[in-house]
């Protein structure tokens, strides 16, 4: 049985949290194939659990979510966050991604990583403070569907049950250090158009030229606002079709850019610089994914610094891509273990992350 002490800074008070539960709980999500869109199975899961917890909760799709026993109208509200949902397993898998495998300190499964720990993490801390009546806020724990997709029928459909939320923690793998920012992200579908003709004889406009020309100009280009906590943005061309056959001038060439926005710029902001810069038709998918974050003058960031613990900028996109209000991004594990095949994550992450967000929330004020 696992077990974990915690002295906060404030008071010499001796806490124990019993970690076996959790840890079981995160073997069973393991266990459970639960991919994007088909997460009932690990839905049902995490009810189970709360039941057992004879913690009320409220259901929408296969979202879960819950709040503190004592949740008063007026308090601001401090929301818990993290996704059930995981990619399908990457081919170089040499273990079963569905058998969580205990070794030692280190647990191996699909999902363990990102964000099995980090959602178990969130919940003990969320069972820790459920009965306290001297909280200066309200909690809510929220397990949710479609992360990992940017889908529609995960947080985003909670969020308008919940509101107003002041300030949110969404659990993802980040060896516990804090970002309190995060890169947005646009894809674009560019389209060159030229005019066909025969391949042997100088005749037509290669699009496929025309592409190369407005593929060159991207990656020559820099925005000019690039100081800030999330670094430059970022301009990726990652596809690129044409052609019907060999002798034949391609009259439209199709390639789709990942653009990785930072504070400065909305994601609409971005597409216009891009669309005027380049001679290629520019398509939107969504603007719904902008960069997100809070102020290193939050309370919660101050607090972070005072503990010592790393503030930085994250370049990837979770589920604050999607949340209106102030929010970080913060939880056990490694994102660099994120997708990757054998995935696993430290039990002590767990534990130590439970540490850390505890002694965070104690005394916090938003």
């Amino acid at each position: 049985m696992f077990y974990f002490r915690f002295i906060p800074t404030f008071a010499r008070l001796e806490l124990k949290i019993e970690m076996e539960k959790y840890i079981e709980l995160l073997k069973k999500l393991i266990s459970t194939p639960s991919f994007s869109k088909e997460e009932e199975k690990a839905a049902e899961i995490m009810r189970e659990f709360l039941l057992n917890e004879n913690i009320p909760f409220e259901v929408k799709k296969n979202n879960t979510w819950a709040f503190n026993s004592h949740f008063t109208k007026g308090k601001p509200t401090l929301l818990l966050n993290s996704h059930i949902d995981t990619v399908r397993p990457a081919k170089g898998y040499t273990l079963d991604p569905f058998t969580p495998i205990d070794d030692d300190d280190r647990l191996y499964g699909l999902g363990s990583n990102d964000a099995g720990g980090p959602l178990v993490a969130l919940l003990a801390v969320f069972l820790h403070f459920y009965e306290r009546e001297d909280l200066p806020y309200n909690l809510i724990f929220a397990a949710t569907a479609e992360e990992e997709i940017s889908g529609r029928q995960g947080l985003e459909i909670v969020l308008p049950e919940i509101a107003p939320v002041a300030f949110a923690i969404v659990g993802e793998p980040t060896r516990m250090e804090l970002a309190i920012a995060e890169k947005g992200l646009l894809v674009l579908d560019c389209y060159a158009h030229g005019k066909s003709g025969h391949a042997a004889r100088y005749e037509g406009e290669n699009a496929i030229y025309k592409a190369l020309n407005d593929i060159e100009k991207l990656r020559n280009f820099t925005f000019e606002k690039d100081e800030g906590i999330l670094g430059a943005v970022k301009i990726t061309v990652t596809q690129i079709e044409a052609g019907t056959q060999h002798n034949v001038i391609p009259d439209i060439c199709h390639f789709v850019v990942d653009v990785r926005t930072n504070e400065f710029y909305s994601n609409k902001e971005a597409a216009k610089i891009i669309s005027d810069l380049i001679d290629s038709e520019v398509k939107p998918r969504s603007f719904r994914l902008n960069s997100s974050g809070i102020s290193i003058n939050h309370p919660f960031a101050r607090k972070a610094a005072e503990m010592e613990i790393r503030i930085y900028g994250s370049p990837t996109t979770s589920d604050q891509a999607i949340i209106s209000f102030p929010s970080v991004k913060m939880g056990p594990g490694d994102s660099a273990r994120s997708h990757s095949a054998d995935e696993y994550i430290y039990k002590s992450e767990i534990i130590a992350g439970i540490q850390r967000f505890i002694d965070l929330l104690e005394g916090l004020r938003i």
